[in-house]
């Protein structure tokens, strides 16, 4: 029996596939090049512009149309400003861009003092008061290297929005290699047991001090 995969990559468009089989063929494929950036997708980017009425840089990131990162989707690490200040806005960026199906890990008495949907609605007010220190021209300048992740993919007349607070979804948990302190648990899971499982196990996961990881249903 004679199996061989045959690989034809003459076209700048796309690569054929073909696997053949006793010298038939048995399977075929062909990959096409991908022309628009998908959600999800990471990529090396340098800010090409700096929109102050916007509050917003365009970003320039191997694609036709620049990309659309506004200043509240750049990771405090980016920033020039006073190392103070810098600790003091990451508490606060990592506490708001946790992903919306967990739970913030708070402690008893605070459950008493403060719903979900509250603690939220506080961490965003206090990230956003936090940034009127600010503006983007101040902080973030063109020709800044970024590293950028596809939160809204391409419309017809927008480029992408992007954020540089990355996440990468595997069948069990995401992983958030640049957030800090916001380990938990998606509220999708709601057995009271299972929960009390999976904080136990999380609790065990030696992170890395500027990463973090959210159990996920499959």
């Amino acid at each position: 029996m004679s199996k061989k995969i045959l690989i034809d990559s003459s076209s700048d468009k796309e690569i054929r596939i073909a696997v053949t089989q006793n010298g038939k063929l048995d399977e075929f494929e062909i990959e096409r090049e991908k022309n628009q950036a998908v959600k999800g997708d990471v990529y090396l980017a340098k800010i090409s512009r700096v929109e102050p009425s916007l509050q917003a840089a365009f970003v320039e990131y191997g694609v036709n149309r620049h990309g659309f990162l506004p200043f509240t989707e750049i990771h405090p690490d980016y920033f020039k400003i006073p190392i103070s200040d810098k600790e003091t806005l990451k508490k606060l960026s990592d506490d708001l861009h946790s992903d919306e199906d967990i739970d913030e890990v708070i402690s008893a008495e605070d459950k008493d003092k403060l719903s979900n949907n509250n603690l939220e609605d506080n961490n965003r007010k206090n990230y956003l008061n936090f940034f009127k220190k600010y503006k983007i021209q101040e902080v973030i300048k063109q020709r800044q290297v970024i590293l950028v992740q596809i939160n809204k993919e391409e419309r017809v007349l927008k480029g992408a929005a992007l954020t540089t607070f990355l996440s990468f979804a595997g069948r069990y948990c995401v992983l958030m290699p640049n957030s800090l302190n916001n380990d938990g648990i998606s509220r999708k899971i709601a057995d009271f047991e299972e929960r009390k499982k999976l904080r136990s196990i999380l609790a065990s996961i030696n992170m890395p001090v500027k990463m973090s990881v959210i159990i996920r249903i499959a």
